[in-house]
């Protein structure tokens, strides 16, 4: 017991400057800060999003001019950058 009577109840800061409101904006931005590095570290894992590949645009063929007549109608520049990656 009297080891833990003689450690402070306030080790690294007293209980003042922890109520103080300085440290309560402190506090607050090193919890933004904290939230945005989260949220770009598990942006930069998640595979990238094109949303031009979800919307036909005005130079892609509604219909196919190949000579198989069941393929796909696509751009040819969106199915270059398709198979480039």
């Amino acid at each position: 017991m009297a080891i833990l009577a003689s450690i402070p109840t306030g080790i690294l800061f007293s209980e003042g400057i922890l109520h103080s409101d300085w440290f309560a904006v402190l506090a607050t931005f090193v919890a933004i800060n904290t939230l945005m590095y989260g949220a770009l570290a598990i942006a930069k894992i998640l595979p990238k999003v094109h949303p031009g590949d979800w919307v036909r645009t005005r130079n892609q063929r509604s219909e196919t001019r190949s000579i198989h007549p069941d393929a796909r109608a696509v751009n040819e520049a969106t199915d270059f950058l398709k198979n480039r990656r």
